[in-house]
């Protein structure tokens, strides 16, 4: 239940950052809010998995530049893994565009690191 919990948190969160940054967009296969609302879980779950596997493995390897700039690397870190999500979204029908990586990726991380901060507060934990 937690995965989809954060499946639908990390959709919402882009939804706000689509909404809100221009050079953001994703696009479903045919119209509708059925069809919109799965190519943002679809994106969500690539989001997620990308996260959870690359993530980790990236974040080792910049740990000094990471260090260094006292943490507002990450910020370029998680910008990359969007970069990637809209990579493998190319695979799939479902597509996930950035314009550019500098403003687009950058400004949609913090966008969507807030959104899921705050709406993580609102759902109970189970690591009790």
């Amino acid at each position: 239940m937690s995965f989809l919990i954060r499946v639908i948190i990390n959709a919402l969160a882009l939804a706000a950052a689509v909404w809100i940054v221009p050079g953001l967009k994703i696009g479903a296969v045919g119209d509708g809010a059925v069809n919109t609302a799965i190519a943002y879980l679809i994106v969500a779950v690539i989001f997620g998995l990308v996260n959870a596997l690359v993530r980790p493995i990236v974040k080792f390897f910049t740990l000094p530049i990471t260090c260094l700039t006292l943490g507002l690397f990450t910020i370029v870190i998680n910008a990359l893994m969007l970069l990637l999500t809209s990579w493998l979204t190319t695979f799939t029908p479902i597509e996930f565009v950035i314009e550019h990586f500098w403003w687009d990726a950058i400004a949609g991380t913090i966008i969507i690191a807030i959104i899921s901060a705050v709406l993580g507060l609102f759902v109970k934990s189970d690591k009790n």
